[in-house]
């Protein structure tokens, strides 16, 4: 397991980095972030509600391709949790050693993004062949309980090393 990163001869705190246009579990990031201290960038195209504490900031980047992804990816080191359903980018995170969860709770991790960019390369070539395919089951309450115990758990995880 990587160490935290340091700068300046200090260790840097874990943050959380989201992948904020289409998350749908904004809010529950907040209510793990509060109670675990620990400060939450939401990054996004464009302005949206976010809370007013002091924890929370909001990164809003230009509308050029990829920019809020490269703005995560940018920052994602051994100390950052990264939320996103965007595979690319998990693959990035992940290769700087940030800890990555999709919004459903499932982690990203390196035995597992290999076959879920090779999956997304399928679908994507038979979307562009013209195949009607199924997009992603409907969010479920399920997955947003799921997604609270993944992040907590990865937070604890993360403040042990």
């Amino acid at each position: 397991m990587p160490r935290l990163p340091r700068r300046g001869g200090r260790v840097v705190e874990p943050r959380i980095l989201v992948d904020g246009d289409a998350c749908p579990v904004k809010e529950e990031v907040y209510k793990v972030a509060y109670r675990h201290a620990v400060p939450v960038a939401v990054v996004s195209n464009s302005y949206f509600r976010v809370p007013q504490h002091p924890l929370v900031e909001q990164v809003v980047v230009s509308d050029a391709f990829d920019a809020a992804d490269d703005w995560i990816a940018e920052r994602a080191d051994a100390a950052a949790i990264v939320i996103t359903a965007d595979i690319l980018l998990a693959e990035r995170c992940l290769k700087a050693g940030a800890t990555v969860l999709s919004p459903t709770g499932k982690p990203f991790t390196a035995n597992s993004i290999g076959s879920a960019v090779a999956t997304r390369a399928i679908m994507a070539d038979l979307r562009a062949g013209g195949d009607i395919v199924g997009g992603p089951a409907p969010f479920s309450k399920v997955d947003r309980s799921r997604f609270l115990g993944a992040l907590d758990t990865a937070l604890v995880a993360l403040k042990r090393r």
